[in-house]
């Protein structure tokens, strides 16, 4: 009876942590898609704040699927369209799936860090819903400059690039929650806002860095090159003007390693 039993409790704990693997990356998708679950498997889901923490390591799979979403769209607009629009459809695939969740990081960063010369104030502008002149301006460039680069890479590189960059630059952006403090007593990422274990980041590393490998490992290694430069260079930036991040933060970085990929692939062709 005791060899028979031994099993189960060691079975019992890997289904526990099954579940809570799963809910963790169905959490991920909720909080950065405007996809909604169906009603009883958004019921299961764990909203509280342990799952919301917990999910941060999904948040490059979630990449993933967007990124599969725009080079799906990319690639059946290029049978009836010229590049240039399929990828402008592409990308308003992924804006319409996100809710221009990143790019309105970008845009607050932008006006709270070009506005603002105190650390009071900064956060202060970052917080308000409005956007201003500094945070229009590099929205604008950042979509035209995405556009035109996607537009000039040749048609057989950009659908897996997409994937890649989109995967790859959430990986960065989470990667800040190793080293930095959420610097909000409040906000839509402080449930999330924990300090990123080894195993978690691990995870969510392995999951960019292996969408970069294709086609070539000497690309894949100099855009890991490239992401770990723009990665250590916005956490200083981060930690003299804020002494941590905020959620707002984390868009910023997704959007320009998202770029700065776009832009080494353009510079590699």
């Amino acid at each position: 009876m005791l060899i028979a039993s031994g099993p189960m409790p060691l079975l019992r704990r890997l289904r526990k942590r099954l579940g809570n693997e799963i809910r963790f990356a169905l959490t991920a998708w909720v909080y950065f898609t405007r996809v909604p679950l169906p009603a009883g498997l958004s019921r299961w889901v764990g909203y509280e704040a342990d799952y919301l923490s917990g999910s941060a390591r999904y948040f490059p799979v979630v990449g993933v699927a967007v990124g599969a979403l725009g080079a799906a769209v990319y690639l059946l607009a290029l049978r009836r369209f010229p590049p240039s629009v399929a990828v402008l459809l592409s990308m308003a695939a992924t804006l319409l799936i996100t809710g221009a969740f990143h790019e309105d990081g970008l845009a607050d960063c932008f006006d709270a860090f070009g506005g603002a010369y105190t650390r009071e104030d900064t956060l202060r502008i970052m917080h308000d819903s409005r956007i201003g002149a500094f945070g229009a301006i590099a929205l604008v460039l950042a979509l035209l400059l995405k556009w035109q680069v996607l537009t000039a890479l040749p048609s057989a590189r950009v659908a897996w690039l997409m994937v890649g960059a989109h995967a790859a630059s959430r990986s960065t952006a989470i990667s800040l929650m190793l080293s930095l403090d959420y610097v909000r007593d409040q906000g839509r990422a402080k449930p999330l806002a924990q300090r990123l274990g080894l195993g978690a980041a691990a995870v969510a590393g392995l999951t960019g860095l292996v969408c970069l490998i294709w086609p070539d490992w000497r690309w894949a290694c100099g855009a890991l090159l490239l992401l770990l430069l723009l990665r250590a260079f916005l956490a200083h930036w981060f930690k003299r003007r804020l002494g941590g991040y905020t959620g707002d933060c984390l868009g910023l970085t997704q959007q320009l390693s998202e770029l700065a990929l776009y832009l080494l692939a353009l510079a590699w062709t």
